[in-house]
């Protein structure tokens, strides 16, 4: 029986196995719980990408949920060691990444779902944009205040890697300068573990994302791109 046909995606299992592979970060260990991690992580996260594409479709039809097991919206649980001087081969958290259908050609925005025995939330914006999506953002930002002063009354910002001067170009002593001085714009919506594990967190994370709509229809204004 699959989780949707119980009601519920997630489990105190699937939060067993990633703290336990964060106490047993190896390709032995991971080998010899694979199916662990297949049964309680990666196939219910694909079911709830399933699910939640219809609903996502709903806030946005430019927010695309990808199940597929490889290069969809599913984060593959391998690190990239290359350049890190952690060498530990795994992540201890699942992630999915519900882009924007012009992501892949350009900057935009989109919404991401964390789950790890640390903390799990939604995270809805735009991380680490590049230079010229970052000078679009700021651009935007000014030319209309109101618009974005209204949008921060509702939504929090990540204050991340703030500049710690005002960015090239704009004006040190701008009303609105210290969001023209992120370099991300993302804000999060935090769940427990019971949450998580709840049959009601599809609700829940539907819920979050609509929250984030404002943010996200501003970011994708600026961008150029349709919401």
């Amino acid at each position: 029986m699959s989780q949707t046909e119980i009601g519920g995606f997630f489990t105190k299992e699937t939060f067993g196995f990633l703290s336990d592979l964060e106490k047993n970060n190896s390709r032995e260990w991971f080998n010899a719980n694979k199916r662990r991690y297949e049964e309680f992580v990666k196939e219910p996260f694909l079911e709830f990408i399933t699910a939640a594409g219809p609903q996502l479709r709903k806030i946005s039809p430019n927010i695309v949920a990808d199940p597929r097991p490889s290069g969809g919206s599913f984060f593959r649980i391998y690190r990239d060691v290359r350049f890190s001087a952690d060498k530990s081969p795994y992540k201890t958290n699942a992630g999915a990444y519900f882009r924007h259908s012009s992501g892949k050609e350009s900057p935009a925005p989109g919404y991401y779902l964390h789950v790890s025995p640390e903390m799990s939330f939604l995270a809805g914006g735009m991380y680490m944009p590049d230079s010229k999506a970052l000078l679009k953002v700021r651009e935007e930002i000014v030319a209309r205040p109101s618009e974005w002063k209204a949008l921060r009354k509702k939504i929090d910002l990540s204050e991340e890697e703030a500049l710690k001067r005002a960015p090239k170009g704009f004006d040190p002593n701008h009303p609105l300068i210290d969001d023209l001085k992120q370099k991300h714009f993302v804000s999060s919506v935090i769940y427990s573990r019971g949450q998580v594990c709840s049959p009601k967190f599809m609700a829940e994370f539907v819920k979050g994302c609509k929250s984030l709509v404002p943010l996200m229809k501003f970011l994708s204004s600026a961008m150029g791109v349709a919401w």
